[in-house]
């Protein structure tokens, strides 16, 4: 079995007391950086929780992980004071002065390893997979083991207090590993922590004295206080180097902020982390001390973290930014597999005839459910996408190069002839993730997986003048299936997502060219045979009451959109694999929208045996000439 290139984290709930009880056991908490060691053929990267490769940042610890046997393990990076508990300002100090040989890596998870994705697995089977995955390195120094405790919940919180450590997280030892904030692991803190981002700074260019901090709610930066404390010189020195650049002249924050002298806006792009004593009736942090940069992390991603068994406050710092926005069924509704979605309640398809209001958080939601069938599409092939950040009624840009900047890394793919490489995805957080960066619809080439030069499918898109009814468009379409059939290849269909269908078939043995040819070859066969139902010129003025077939889709380079892919569209559609039988005068392609799509993704799949059904085209050449 291939083994992920990412996964994902699972993450934990804050709770202010730890879950007891047969099914729970409990770890250590560290204050550190959460890191994903991928070990593969004697060679090791370190990934950070949004998937970011930082294994030249600590060169020791993947030279160690490279003598590990390929597999996926889980942990978090750490610097211990003179106490022996985990320091976050340490931790940066070494980051920053480039010496990380004494950092740690605490690994507590194994998410694959001997060619089996462990993720189903129980974590008691996970963490015995992990001890043997480990056992080259023998009684290592810079790589622990990190073990769990059957103890009570609350005597191991009291026993880590006692120690000055930062915590405990509780695991449900019988749940398999999902990546995102689930209920089956929690954290429980001995002091106030919290990430916030860095929205001004205090003092004059050659004196630094705060910073002015807060979290998103609702998409909107909310100021939460002052942080005035927990730096040194060294730490001072190279925020305001960070902080310079960012400055602007206009507070980020949504709320009022108390007049202040020295006060330098800065744009906010920083992420910090913070001690704290409580939080003030007013929403203010109190008694906020520094501890150190979160550089794994962006901004927009920062919200207040709440205990879910305590009251969250309801203050007028919060009510002066409320924002209508839709009902939400759970706390966690705004992330998705593990990725947050920024303003989820942002309308990206309005209200209409054809369904409901579609927002963004609707489209990460479909991306997670439609993943398993449109990745056979789009997996490691080239793509061009469309995004409407602003909703469909805003502007629209087509982007098909690399899309940097998303919450988990996406395929960087490069091509012959191309300077730059295409856009690429390979998971369903990465279906997630450009739903995130507002991404409406997602064509592919129709190239073999991992081989941009090589031709999969042939297409054919029927394209319907405006005054042609759908009912033409079906006629056209079996009569294209008849024809193919005769050729000796087994056609699909689908629909657009718009007023065309399209016939696809699997080849193999051809390259671009080739593939191109016998599109044209069928496709001008047609045209001959039916001129006054079928043209292959590209011109409207010659496509009046006629179907358009168009073969060029079948270029490299060229595509089309994606199966179960949406539109940026007048209701959500989406573009929906048939089954032939389905192929009538009573079918409307616009009932197949992102709100329909529940029922349509739990019917087994149309487009099954595409790929297996791949014949070559030489032979169907030969009849086509002849």
């Amino acid at each position: 079995m291939k083994m992920p290139g990412f996964i994902a984290p699972q993450l934990a709930r804050l709770l202010a007391h730890p879950p007891s009880g047969p099914n729970w056991v409990h770890e250590v908490k560290f204050d550190g950086y959460r890191m994903q060691a991928r070990i593969e053929k004697g060679k090791a990267k370190l990934l950070t929780r949004k998937g970011l490769d930082w294994t030249e940042r600590f060169p020791e610890i993947a030279a160690d992980c490279a003598k590990l046997p390929d597999g996926i393990i889980d942990g978090e990076i750490c610097a211990l004071n003179a106490e022996g508990a985990s320091d976050f300002g340490k931790l940066q100090t070494a980051l920053s002065d480039h010496k990380t040989g004494a950092l740690i890596f605490y690994v507590f998870d194994c998410l694959f390893a001997g060619g089996r994705d462990l993720r189903g697995e129980g974590l008691e089977a996970r963490k015995a997979a992990l001890q043997k995955i480990l056992k080259p390195l023998g009684k290592s120094r810079r790589i622990q083991f990190v073990p769990h405790f059957r103890e009570s919940g609350d005597a191991m919180l009291d026993a880590a207090c006692r120690m000055d450590l930062e915590g405990v997280i509780s695991k449900n030892v019988n749940a398999p590993y999902r990546s995102g904030r689930g209920d089956s692991w929690t954290k429980s803190k001995c002091r106030g922590g919290q990430e916030v981002v860095i929205g001004a700074w205090r003092g004059t260019p050659g004196k630094f004295r705060s910073l002015l901090v807060g979290t998103y709610r609702n998409g909107k930066l909310v100021y939460m206080g002052r942080v005035g404390t927990g730096y040194n010189a060294k730490t001072a020195g190279d925020l305001l180097k960070r902080l310079k650049p960012l400055a602007r002249k206009t507070s980020p924050f949504a709320n009022a902020v108390p007049r202040l002298l020295d006060v330098n806006w800065v744009e906010p792009r920083l992420v910090g982390e913070i001690a704290f004593e409580n939080v003030t009736s007013d929403g203010l942090f109190r008694q906020a001390a520094f501890k150190g940069l979160r550089l794994d992390k962006p901004a927009e991603s920062v919200v207040r973290e709440v205990a879910a068994d305590a009251p969250q406050e309801e203050t007028m710092a919060t009510k002066k930014t409320k924002v209508q926005t839709k009902p939400k069924a759970t706390s966690g509704d705004d992330e998705v597999l593990g990725i947050r979605i920024s303003h989820p309640d942002k309308i990206f398809w309005p209200k209409s005839k054809l369904g409901p209001a579609v927002t963004k958080l609707d489209l990460a939601k479909y991306m997670a459910a439609a993943a398993g069938k449109m990745l056979p599409h789009v997996k490691d092939r080239p793509s061009s996408i469309v995004r409407t950040p602003d909703g469909i009624e805003g502007e629209k840009f087509f982007q098909r190069h690399e899309l940097k900047g998303t919450a988990v890394p996406l395929l960087a793919i490069h091509t012959k002839g191309e300077p730059k490489p295409y856009l690429g995805v390979d998971s369903a957080e990465g279906l997630v993730a450009l739903a995130q960066q507002g991404v409406t619809e997602i064509h592919p080439w129709g190239s073999k997986p991992g081989d941009p030069e090589t031709p999969e499918r042939v297409i054919f898109d029927l394209d319907p003048a405006p005054d042609v009814k759908f009912a033409r468009v079906v006629e056209a379409a079996k009569d294209l299936k008849t024809r193919l059939e005769r050729l000796g290849f087994q056609p699909f269909v689908k629909t657009t997502g718009g007023k065309g269908l399209h016939v696809v078939v699997a080849i193999k043995g051809a390259d671009w060219p080739q593939a191109k040819a016998f599109a044209k070859a069928v496709a001008t066969k047609m045209e001959r045979d039916e001129p006054d139902r079928f043209t292959t010129t590209i011109s409207k003025k010659e496509r009046t009451g006629k179907i358009f077939v168009d073969y060029l889709r079948n270029d490299k380079t060229s595509t089309s959109v994606a199966p179960w892919s949406p539109r940026a569209r007048e209701g959500a559609t989406i573009a929906v694999p048939l089954n032939w039988s389905q192929v009538t005068a009573k079918l409307d392609p616009r009932k197949f929208t992102i709100a329909t799509s529940a029922p349509l993704l739990k019917k087994a799949d149309p487009w099954k045996s595409l790929a297996a059904s791949a014949k070559p085209i030489a032979a169907a050449m030969k009849k086509l000439s002849g």
